[in-house]
């Protein structure tokens, strides 16, 4: 077993890693920023100016804010300075309500809020807010991570600055304090004591609440609650139609700006929603025990933040293949499946769905997460039954860790240029 010393140390980054948030954390994040410099500034700012990275613009452009009927950065922007308050985190819009919309819109007629691509941004996650009002001015930067402050400024005095970073500025810096591997993540998931696992249901709780907020609903593509009235029809009362459906569920009212909290994950609500709802579906189908499925959602989680690691934040890679990846591992364990199968499983999911492009967060994303979802069955299963993609084949080797690192090199580094068109493609259509 894992030294307690290590266990606390894994505790404490999934307890980083896995958090509430409200709306998509891309805008969120931007708003988080905005709230700060308001509070750094004193009062409401007459003008907002923003340089912000391609990848949380991209991930901005097309996605509901809750509670607004909006999308998009502007009204995140102008609620973050008008009612956000940074002592929320990613909930920061949490007190949003139809007077401060009506405010918001207001807000951005004037002409207030001023949004440019930072093209030689340090970071992939990169907000850099600079507020005014009369002859004073305050500055937040967020970078690296959705909610890490690096810097905060008042009339051109420093008051924050983060110290220099020595490494790759887009590695995942708070979770580089455990290095982790998928064997250190299967032995944390299966031989911890269960209570000291027993927080982890509380994502349960949240993303299955969303999922059922939308079933009865009417959010972004509505695929969750067209999968649950037409699924029998079309694809049969099965486990798969069930995972695909909850997990759809949550994401369209998380992409179509419904006002509920999800348990995000590494950053990002879908993830958390993918890395959670097939597992917490197969379990209930299957009758697991609150250990089993206690086990199997941190095997998916922590899965996920392993595999982001290396990874990073924001790439052009799906976040969803991530969180995808770590659920086929919470199936798996849930089909009795050892060490050597939950492998074989992440080996048969890097085999299928790397190279899913991030097109930026919007309603459709429910339908990538389906995708995620069926190949997490297909590869689960296969693995239960003996079968694992080769070393003969693609980009698939015999370590599973080097398989995994594989993957994010992929999504971090060779697809830089495919990052690079795709924001091209949709800022310019």
């Amino acid at each position: 077993m894992l030294s307690k010393e290590l266990r606390d140390s894994i505790t404490s980054l999934i307890n980083r890693e896995v958090v509430p948030a409200i709306g998509c954390t891309e805008p969120v994040a931007v708003a988080l920023c905005v709230a700060k410099a308001t509070e750094t500034l004193g009062t409401t700012p007459e003008e907002i100016n923003l340089a912000l990275s391609g990848n949380i613009i991209k991930n901005a452009m097309g996605v509901g804010i809750p509670g607004t009927g909006m999308i998009g950065l502007p009204i995140a922007v102008a609620l973050g300075a008008l009612v956000g308050r940074s002592e929320y985190g990613l909930e920061v819009l949490r007190d949003v309500n139809d007077e401060a919309v009506e405010r918001g819109r207001k807000y951005i007629d004037e002409g207030r809020v001023n949004v440019t691509c930072a093209k030689d941004a340090p970071s992939n996650l990169h907000i850099d807010v600079t507020v005014t009002a009369g002859h004073h001015t305050a500055r937040a930067i967020i970078s690296r991570a959705h909610s890490n402050f690096v810097r905060i400024d008042k009339d051109g005095e420093t008051i924050f600055a983060e110290a220099p970073q020595s490494d790759n500025s887009d590695a995942d810096t708070s979770a580089n304090d455990v290095a982790l591997n998928l064997a250190m993540v299967y032995e944390y998931a299966t031989e911890t004591p269960v209570d000291e696992l027993r927080f982890i249901l509380e994502t349960r709780r949240m993303n299955k609440a969303a999922a059922e907020y939308a079933l009865n609903g009417n959010y972004g593509h509505d695929l969750g609650r067209t999968i649950s009235l037409e699924g029998l029809k079309y694809f049969g009362d099965t486990p798969l139609t069930h995972a695909i459906s909850v997990t759809s569920a949550a994401c369209d009212a998380r992409m179509g700006g419904a006002p509920v909290p999800v348990m995000s994950n590494s950053g990002s609500g879908n993830q958390g929603i993918t890395a959670t709802m097939p597992v917490v579906s197969y379990a209930e189908d299957i009758n697991a025990t609150e250990e089993q499925t206690i086990r199997a959602l941190t095997l998916s989680h922590l899965t996920s933040i392993y595999i982001k690691q290396s990874l990073g934040r924001l790439s052009a890679l799906c976040g969803c293949v991530v969180a995808s990846t770590g659920a086929a591992s919470g199936i798996c364990y849930l089909m009795g499946g050892d060490y050597d199968k939950i492998c074989a499983t992440v080996k048969n999911m890097v085999a299928n769905l790397t190279g899913m492009i991030c097109d930026g967060a919007k309603p459709s994303c429910a339908m990538k997460i389906s995708s995620g979802v069926s190949t997490a069955m297909i590869s689960a299963m296969l693995a239960m039954n003996g079968k694992c993609v080769t070393s003969a084949e693609g980009i698939v080797t015999d370590d599973v860790d080097q398989t995994i690192r594989n993957l994010t090199s992929i999504g971090r580094d060779a697809m830089t240029i495919t990052d690079q068109l795709v924001l091209q493609i949709m800022t310019c259509k």
